[in-house]
């Protein structure tokens, strides 16, 4: 189980560092330079919504890989996903700016972005569920959090390879090819993921199974579309948190606040390494206690420090940004920690890769995608402190919580422990 979880966690690592360099690039330098002919809070919002299409493209890699996982197996999603996301990635890096190729470069910007959301969307059902079915069932939530904890690897690896050019070059040098460098980088580090995933073996679960599904879409839908319509309800809240205070913030407080790039990715990067830290602490809670009530526990946590969070933002403050920031991710990891456990367990293993992921990556569409366009633009009408931004986030807490609250708990039932017959 070590070995297992330690290549997810590393693929997921990547995979997310490879998505998460793109929402960091277009909070500092893409608006300005794909396009340019619009204001700078027009140019961010553009450079959001390109940054949006990865979200949308999720479900469709979920299902294309979903497929694949539900009929030939978990371990080619894993090989698949990465090299797509890879290259795109890369690919990114080269792309001209508008100055030199005009529209097509803010074209080939959505093409490829898309491409990275569509290997995205295969990655998390498949190193999740290669983790989740090797794991005994007693130990399920804590062995799972490992590759949970791949996003938080990936975005301080992501701004860490963003902040050192950033720091290092001027401005003129950082916005004229600074900003390819953590893009570039992506290329060694899909080999550097490949290799370690050359030596994982198929999913039992998967080997047991004597039917495959034919069309593993056509069954979710047919007979759990409910339950997908819920978990990406409750994954919403998730989604828009962590992309709140991970690119929003990271955009409002550069632009509207004039703090310095480094300050605030620091204060950014600090509170996801606490939440990674907290991963499977959360996830050990969830073996112990049940996955419906961490998930509970944090969406009301959420709920309740949303307005909190946006008035310590304001502040402009590093310490106070940090603890708002902070206060977000625990309740997020509270839920997400048992997610890579809780899924897996409510669709049969016949249609799990497929049914798992396209629930998880609705709730990105749902809560990720439209966050950081939304908030922008909700900040922009409002005072000092961005209520607006906080009412947004309250509300989709709440609607996250009724989602949980539909759901059912999956927590399997301890062994009960026979004593020795006494003579």
């Amino acid at each position: 189980m070590p070995r297992i979880a330690a290549a997810s966690l590393a693929g997921t690592a990547i995979e997310f560092y490879d998505f998460f360099v793109y929402g960091t690039a277009a909070a500092l330098v893409l608006g300005r330079l794909f396009f340019p002919a619009f204001s700078p809070l027009a140019g961010t919002l553009a450079a959001f919504a390109t940054f949006g299409v990865g979200f949308v493209a999720r479900p469709l890699g979920s299902v294309l890989f979903g497929h694949l996982g539900d009929r030939r197996g978990r371990r080619p999603v894993l090989v698949g996903s990465l090299l797509l996301t890879g290259a795109a990635t890369v690919a990114v890096g080269c792309v001209p700016a508008y100055g030199t190729i005009g529209a097509a470069a803010p074209l080939l910007l959505v093409v490829l972005r898309f491409l990275q959301g569509l290997g995205l969307g295969g990655e998390w059902g498949g190193a999740v569920l290669i983790t989740a079915e090797h794991a005994p069932a007693g130990q399920r939530a804590l062995w799972s959090s490992f590759p949970q904890i791949g996003p938080a690897v990936g975005f301080v690896l992501a701004n860490a390879m963003v902040l050192a050019p950033a720091a290092l070059l001027s401005d003129a040098e950082f916005a004229a090819w600074g900003w390819r460098v953590p893009f570039w980088a992506a290329g060694v580090l899909a080999l550097a993921g490949l290799w370690l995933r050359s030596s994982l073996t198929e999913s039992p679960r998967f080997l047991e199974l004597d039917d495959h599904a034919r069309v593993p879409l056509a069954e979710v839908v047919r007979h759990h579309g409910r339950l997908v319509l819920l978990t990406a309800g409750a994954l919403a809240a998730g989604y828009a948190i962590f992309y709140a205070v991970t690119t929003w913030s990271l955009a409002y407080a550069t632009q509207r606040l004039g703090v310095s790039r480094s300050v605030m990715l620091g204060c950014i990067m600090a509170a996801v390494v606490l939440k990674g830290a907290l991963t499977p602490v959360a996830a050990l809670l969830g073996d112990r206690f049940g996955r419906r009530p961490l998930c509970l526990t944090g969406c009301t946590a959420a709920a309740l420090w949303m307005f909190p969070m946006v008035a310590l933002l304001a502040t402009g403050e590093p310490l106070p940004m940090f603890l708002g920031i902070a206060g977000a991710l625990i309740a997020f990891v509270t839920m997400f920690a048992v997610i890579a456990a809780y899924l897996p367990e409510l669709y049969e293993p016949r249609v799990r890769c497929t049914g798992a992921a396209v629930g998880y990556n609705l709730g990105g569409v749902l809560g990720g995608a439209l966050t950081p366009i939304a908030a922008t633009a909700l900040a922009e009408h409002g005072g000092r402190i961005p209520w607006a931004v906080g009412a947004y986030l309250t509300g989709i807490s709440l609607l996250s919580l009724g989602c949980f609250a539909l759901l059912p708990e999956t927590r399997p039932a301890p062994v009960p422990v026979v004593q020795p017959a006494v003579e």
